[in-house]
């Protein structure tokens, strides 16, 4: 269909249902709850939905899908667009063998044949524009001959790009015409969402996401990443490393396997917390579908993570507010963790500290005084951020993001072993991170995040101290003040020596002692 009469079709419907009207009419105290009843009411249509699909074929049944997971769970709206492009993925045909072939051909922009020994042309997996494929390269790379291959439909990929420059059309359109449009910021709701859709088909970021996070994990017996083939990476293909896995979620499988359930739980609970809480950097829309058991001699019982396309990042003042804030909420200090939010701009400045330690009281005693087989630290978690919402506060939604990553892998560890405890558990993991945070690793790292400042400031030391000393010989009026400012260079001057001594002294101690320790 050409874009020009795709445009005025779409804008035809936006005429046609009065979207303008239909915001009017919606009751003034309950806007946002009475639109997203109205949405699911219009997706039980049969009619509006074939209309739309028709407009809009590659976003149609997405945006069907958006509307009854935003109608039936309104309070997570910020993962709804990756949980409704998860339940279409079934919906989506992978292409057949031999468009298969030359896709991964004009991918690779080469035969296969020149590449690979085998490549099985039948998907092994489908999804959203995308399907993956098993292979056997010619040559091994890295000591890896057996890859998988995941290649992104560049034909859908373009379709759904069109439709979304569509559907940012329209939203500028309607801010042009309506204040109500221009209130709920449609052109940046639009370009949000088209940035979330796209994001999922950059396979050199995932590529990327996927090196970072076997970075993170280098050495660990409890988890394995599989390496990326970067020569076989392209704009629309991702190769790594294939591993023989199995889902986390197939208990008759592990148990055929010798895989001990308990270990397992217990390290999808370490890994989750450790990836979001001390790298800072984990899966945005981690659940059960996403974590899988190694089942190779070699690796048997790791963890293996897939789907690298949607990861999230928690800077370091987040990250060390939720360690140091579950810390204390574990140890029931709530005016600490109060005076936290408040440090952290979580609520506003002039709300009162116990008011909100009343709060986060309210809120988390009833999971402590829960039988310890019964608590989830997923659930405390929750109200450690949602407690400022009574205050007109919010965190930010990474935080959101990283807990309910957490809380999702809590469940998957309780449903592989139900006896597993995830509550001392997360404690444990938690503390041992903020204990390294404030002991001599905190500290090294800290100093080296202020080396790269000190290093433009040392320089001008000499620069700085000489403007100081005819600051104040400036200032001097009489000989007794010039006095007075010689005996205070001296002094300091000898202050310095010493200090400089000692650390001389102590380096040269550690560094003797480091060396007996090696020995």
């Amino acid at each position: 269909m050409p874009p020009l009469f795709r445009r005025l079709l779409l804008l035809f419907h936006a005429l046609r249902y009065g979207a303008r009207l239909i915001w009017l009419a919606a009751p003034r105290e309950h806007k946002l709850h009475w639109m997203i009843d109205l949405l699911g009411r219009l997706h039980t249509a049969s009619q509006s939905g074939r209309s739309l699909n028709g407009v809009l074929p590659a976003l149609g049944p997405l945006a069907s899908r958006f509307a009854e997971t935003l109608a039936e769970r309104p309070e997570l709206a910020t993962g709804t667009v990756h949980d409704a492009i998860e339940a279409i993925d079934h919906m989506e045909a992978p292409l057949p063998p031999h468009e298969s072939e030359q896709a991964l051909a004009r991918a690779f922009g080469r035969p296969l044949a020149t590449l690979f020994s085998a490549v099985d042309l039948v998907p092994v997996r489908g999804g959203f524009a995308e399907q993956t494929h098993f292979a056997r390269l010619l040559v091994p790379v890295n000591g890896h001959s057996e890859v998988a291959i995941k290649l992104v439909r560049a034909e859908q990929v373009q379709q759904i790009g069109d439709e979304l420059a569509l559907l940012r059309w329209v939203a500028r359109w309607l801010e042009k015409f309506s204040g109500s449009a221009r209130r709920l910021q449609l052109r940046a709701l639009a370009q949000t969402f088209t940035d979330e859709i796209l994001r999922r088909f950059d396979l050199r970021a995932e590529a990327a996401n996927l090196s970072q996070t076997g970075h993170h994990f280098d050495g660990d017996a409890r988890i394995i990443v599989p390496n990326v083939i970067w020569d076989l990476c392209t704009a629309h293909t991702l190769t790594m490393q294939r591993i023989s896995t199995l889902p986390a979620t197939d208990l008759p499988g592990l148990h055929a396997h010798h895989i001990k359930l308990a270990p397992l739980a217990t390290h999808i609970v370490e890994v989750v917390t450790e990836q979001a809480f001390e790298h800072g950097f984990f899966h945005a829309t981690l659940d059960a579908r996403r974590v899988r058991v190694s089942i190779e001699p070699d690796t048997l019982g790791r963890l293996v993570l897939a789907e690298f396309s949607v990861m999230s990042s928690l800077s370091t003042g987040e990250r060390e507010f939720f360690v140091h804030g579950a810390t204390a909420l574990f140890d029931q200090d709530y005016g600490r963790l109060a005076e936290m939010h408040r440090d952290a701009g979580h609520v506003p400045h002039d709300t009162r500290a116990e008011m909100l330690e009343a709060e986060l009281r309210t809120r988390a005693e009833a999971h402590f005084a829960a039988n310890p087989e019964d608590r989830s630290a997923g659930s405390l978690f929750q109200h450690l951020l949602h407690a400022v919402h009574p205050f007109d506060g919010a965190v930010s939604g990474r935080l959101a993001n990283a807990q309910r990553s957490f809380h999702q892998a809590e469940m998957l560890a309780r449903a592989l072993h139900p006896g597993v405890d995830t509550w001392n558990i997360t404690r444990g993991v938690l503390a041992e991170i903020a204990r390294r945070d404030l002991d001599h690793r905190g500290w090294i790292k800290r100093l080296s995040r202020e080396l790269p400042h000190l290093a433009h400031m040392l320089p001008r030391l000499p620069q700085l101290a000489v403007r100081y000393l005819q600051h104040e010989h400036d200032r001097a009026r009489s000989p007794q003040q010039n006095a007075r400012l010689l005996a205070a260079v001296a002094r300091e001057y000898r202050r310095t020596r010493v200090l400089l001594w000692a650390c001389a002294v102590c380096g040269g101690v550690i560094g003797a002692g480091a060396v007996l320790l090696m020995q």
